[in-house]
């Protein structure tokens, strides 16, 4: 369950840190105050896609944590498995968000993706906010929710790598039987670009070579000239004065005059090690002046074969490598355009053959569909009848098409909420208050089939008032003795079943508005629930029909 969730600088709210409970817990509060901020803050927390305009203006970043406790085996096992340990059954999730477009993610500390947070997050809390009710309106929604239910979700994903191969194999077949004109045009050019390509004769890297050596050649006579230069300075050239000859006439001073003056042996020694390196420097400069020479045919040549490789550069890729590897892919689509038509036989077999697997799948999985819908709308049906929708009839209109996605049913429900009218497509027929309860129903039905320890609902009983909100509450305190349940709502009769009540308002502090969170304890459990009735004219009427609503729902 959701034990703490702590929140900074998102929205209107600075701080705060909110205990949550087992069992039913309820928010409520004024338009505005903050409540649907509250889910905004979960959402965050569990790796939603967020905005930066949900950070607090005026900060450059906001964070929300939030710690479950009390994970169920199966749940940490999961957790494992995504590479997080569960210690002692909690859980810590913190995300960061900056304002500059940056965040971080962290789950017991250790670094983690807003997927991760997805994935984990789709264990431990389900979320049922405003706007999914407007699921209903989706009749690809519907489809899931029996699969759910049935717990279909191995079978479908079975069937599912079938149809990804079968539709793999059915494109490469239908790109080979393409048309035959087409076919001979293409193979023409995919010949020429070949020859091109190999009468060229590429190597690897062969463009830097190339370039290396013009820049040499092009500067032939300043090496010559730096090499003479430089073999001169050594040796002395004719006059054999030189470097060299200079350093041996120096050692020999040197070795004279360390007979009579101490310390300059050492002085003497250096300077024969390096006449000795420059006797070979100049033997290597000697040697490089007599092997380099200059042709000024292979600058053409060079020349010619640089603009070869620009011509096909233009053609066929970036560098060298890019073109060998596009005639390699040359070579390959024409190897499978000369044998398209027996390629093309082979993919049809392994289609016909896998259109069969694929069928087989399907037909078993809507066999399975079958039984998990009746069970289903039963279930959903006794959960209506219980929220004050007795007489409405809920029906599955199941059709089937083409093999697609998720096999070849098309799911639908139907609904007749009153007695004498024929039952018509959700979509069209029911009210924002019908949408609200038959959804409610589903979760609750779902709930039962689920591992999940929370529930979130953020004001699943919009349209809804009356008797109709009393059962929407008790139902809900039903639901909340097997796993938590958070509800933000505005009824007092919904709020009067939670086990738990906290309130979120607002106060403006130096011209800048806050939200706060507090708990409410029963006398002030009373005045809120009077003034969600009464609004701000709390009478003392008010306050005993408050207390007599509490009383009645048990607490």
């Amino acid at each position: 369950m959701l034990s703490q969730l702590y929140i900074e600088n998102i929205a209107v709210i600075q701080k705060a840190d909110i205990r949550l409970r087992e069992g039913f817990n309820v928010f409520t509060g004024e338009t505005g105050a903050g409540k649907t901020i509250l889910i905004s803050a979960i959402n965050a927390v569990l790796g939603a896609r967020t905005s930066r305009s949900i950070i607090r203006s005026g900060e450059s970043r906001a964070v929300v944590s939030a710690l479950f406790s009390d994970l169920s085996p199966d749940a940490a096992r999961q957790v494992e498995e995504l590479g997080y340990t569960a210690e002692e059954g909690q859980l810590m999730i913190h995300r960061e968000l900056d304002a500059g477009g940056s965040g971080s993610c962290r789950i017991n500390g250790r670094p983690a993706t807003t997927a991760l947070l997805r994935q984990i997050a789709s264990l431990l809390i389900d979320i049922h906010g405003q706007r999914d009710s407007q699921e209903l309106l989706s009749t690809e929604k519907h489809l899931s929710f029996v699969d759910g239910f049935g717990g279909l979700e191995g079978d479908l994903e079975a069937y599912q790598r079938v149809y990804r191969s079968l539709c793999q194999v059915r494109e490469k077949r239908e790109s080979l039987e393409m048309d035959e004109s087409y076919k001979l045009q293409r193979q023409d050019l995919l010949q020429y670009q070949l020859n091109e390509i190999e009468s060229a004769s590429l190597t690897p890297g062969e463009e830097e070579e190339l370039l290396a050596q013009r820049e040499m050649i092009r500067n032939s006579e300043r090496i010559t000239g730096a090499l003479g230069s430089g073999y001169q300075l050594l040796t002395g050239g004719e006059d054999g004065i030189g470097i060299v000859s200079a350093l041996g006439s120096l050692g020999e001073e040197l070795d004279t005059a360390s007979q009579f003056v101490s310390g300059l042996e050492e002085y003497q020694s250096k300077v024969e090690d390096l006449r000795y390196d420059l006797e070979e420097l100049a033997s290597t400069l000697r040697g490089s002046l007599e092997d380099y020479s200059f042709d000024p045919r292979q600058l053409d040549r060079i020349e010619d074969r640089l603009d070869l490789l620009y011509r096909l550069k233009k053609k066929y890729g970036a560098t060298v490598e890019e073109i060998i590897a596009y005639g390699e892919r040359s070579a390959q689509e024409l190897d499978e355009l000369t044998f398209a038509d027996e390629r093309a036989a082979q993919l049809r077999e392994e289609e016909q053959a896998l259109t069969a697997q694929a069928e087989k799948l399907a037909e078993a999985l809507s066999a399975k569909r079958s039984r998990a819908g009746e069970r289903f709308i039963a279930s959903v049906r006794e959960e209506l009848a219980y929220l004050d929708m007795p007489n409405v009839r809920l029906s599955l209109n199941t059709t089937r098409r083409e093999l697609g996605p998720t096999g070849w049913d098309s799911v639908e429900f139907f609904l007749a909420a009153n007695p004498g009218e024929e039952p018509k497509p959700l979509s069209k027929t029911a009210s924002g208050g019908e949408l609200s309860r038959v959804m409610l129903a589903i979760k609750t039905v779902l709930a039962g089939k689920g591992g999940v320890g929370t529930l979130i609902f953020d004001e699943v009983d919009t349209g809804v008032s009356g008797r109709a909100a009393q059962k929407i509450g008790l139902k809900l305190a039903q639901v909340a003795k097997s796993r938590q349940v958070i509800c933000v709502t505005h009824l007092a009769q919904v709020a009067a079943y939670a086990g738990h009540h906290s309130r979120i308002y607002k106060q403006v502090e130096k011209e800048r508005t806050y939200t706060h969170v507090e708990v409410l304890d029963r006398e002030e459990r009373v005045r809120e629930l009077a003034r969600i009735n009464a609004g701000e004219n709390i009478t003392d009427i008010a306050m005993e029909s408050a207390r007599e609503l509490l009383t009645l729902a048990g607490n």
